[in-house]
């Protein structure tokens, strides 16, 4: 069915949050006024800016991206929407200490659609599990692994199961999966120390 469907209908889904809607899934994880979050591999601010509405001045989110120009995107919309709760850090998250964040010292670490992109896995969750506190937690949300118009490549995603290993092996615990549509799965994970 789906490759039957035209470019234009794929867009317009694509631009309705038909692939996933961040507000549907931010309001599943419990984000409250005060919190700190990070947000790795923030690209343009999917997930940034309206956990940053909702965190209000007495929270803060760290925005964290490799590229520059996915950091100016995000200040350009915090300014928009008169936030003024964002950091942004160029930073590569795949190596301990990269966010540049102080150890235990968010409430939680947002991973949307990163994973299928990286390298070394137990070094990208090796520096989510530094960063939170004791009772944080980490989300996962990644892409199904199957040939999705406008999605990563099959061979680059990254299954739930092979998600819950990952996982396991570096101290989390999972303790729900979100729906998040058919196209991405989530996890909300808790940390072993």
């Amino acid at each position: 069915m789906e490759e039957n469907r035209n470019h234009t209908e794929i867009i317009s889904e694509i631009g309705s949050g038909g692939l996933i809607n961040p507000d549907d899934i931010i309001k599943k994880i419990n984000i409250t006024s005060g919190m700190t979050v990070a947000d790795f591999g923030c690209g343009a601010g999917y997930f940034t800016i309206p956990i940053a509405k909702l965190l209000t001045n007495s929270g803060k989110i760290y925005a964290i991206d490799v590229l520059s120009s996915a950091l100016e995107s995000v200040l350009s919309k915090a300014k928009l929407f008169g936030l003024l709760n964002i950091k942004t850090i160029r930073a590569n998250v795949e190596i301990i200490g990269g966010s540049k964040i102080k150890d235990r010292s968010v409430n939680l670490v947002m991973l949307a659609n990163i994973l299928f992109q990286c390298n070394d896995y137990d070094s990208v969750l090796g520096e989510a599990k530094r960063i939170v506190k004791e009772n944080g937690k980490i989300i996962i949300i990644d892409w199904v692994p199957k040939k999705v118009p406008l999605g990563p490549k099959f061979e680059h995603c990254l299954s739930e199961e092979d998600i819950k290993k990952i996982s396991a092996r570096n101290g989390l615990k999972i303790i729900k999966k979100l729906d998040t549509g058919s196209k991405h799965y989530g996890m909300i994970f808790s940390v072993n120390r």
